[in-house]
């Protein structure tokens, strides 16, 4: 059984001394600010699927009641980002097969077109070009945590070229069930590295004006990676490493 999980997200450089002032400063309830710790934690890679909540670990690290903890649980297992068993206490859902046909059913609906229909000049082109540069930076230094983190912005850029803020948000809270999709690959190295190259050619076609050619680029890549990401959760379903 994985063991308990107390994690402080990293903050940006500079801000080290301001993440509890932050927290107590903020205008939001702190419950809401617990949960979007939480979350945080997920997107970053540091919170896997079956990773073990402390309750009085979170109270300690952020200075806040058992009952703020609890209400940000509560809100987090209404979203199924969290799942409460009885007597053992909380922990992040691992996904299921459907949660993983699902998750990649939306990606294809929102990321092909917006490509499709995507001006080569959007600013969000130089963000997806950002993403790339930075995961083959990651994987030269070999942080594969670091490069799927460079891969979920790729993909968060793309949806920003529909310059719809509702997609985006929407997109933001598929990328965390993506992220919990990633944590069920025990080597990340094994599930990043051949899509460092894809995220690449898809850029490389939007950028010399074909959005059909990275449309079509991108509907394969999503095929070939809900493919891989199924085949090898059966394999740790049945006891395989993967």
């Amino acid at each position: 059984m994985p063991s308990a999980v107390e994690f402080r997200a990293a903050p940006t450089p500079g801000t080290e001394d301001r993440v509890h002032l932050d927290l107590v400063s903020a205008p939001q309830p702190r419950d809401k600010m617990v949960a979007d710790h939480i979350r945080q934690g997920v997107n970053s890679g540091i919170l896997t699927p079956g990773s073990h909540l402390s309750e009085s670990g979170l109270c300690s690290e952020l200075q806040v009641s058992r009952n703020t903890v609890r209400e940000a649980f509560r809100f987090l297992t209404q979203e199924g980002l969290l799942r409460h068993e009885a007597n053992r206490g909380v922990f992040v859902t691992t996904p299921s097969p459907a949660t993983v046909v699902d998750v990649f059913r939306v990606r294809r609906t929102i990321e092909c077109p917006a490509l499709a229909q995507a001006y080569p000049k959007h600013p969000a082109v130089q963000q997806m070009r950002a993403a790339v540069t930075r995961a083959e930076a990651s994987r030269r230094d070999g942080d594969w945590r670091a490069v799927g983190n460079a891969d979920i912005a790729f993909h968060a850029a793309v949806v920003a070229l529909t310059d719809s803020p509702r997609l985006m948000a929407f997109f933001r809270r598929v990328s965390l069930e993506l992220r919990l999709v990633f944590g069920l690959i025990r080597s990340p190295e094994f599930l990043h590295e051949p899509y460092i190259e894809r995220n690449r050619a898809i850029l490389e076609a939007l950028e010399s004006g074909d959005a059909a050619g990275a449309a079509e680029q991108m509907d394969r890549y999503l095929a070939h990676a809900e493919r891989f990401i199924l085949t090898t959760y059966a394999r740790v379903l049945e006891g395989e490493d993967a």
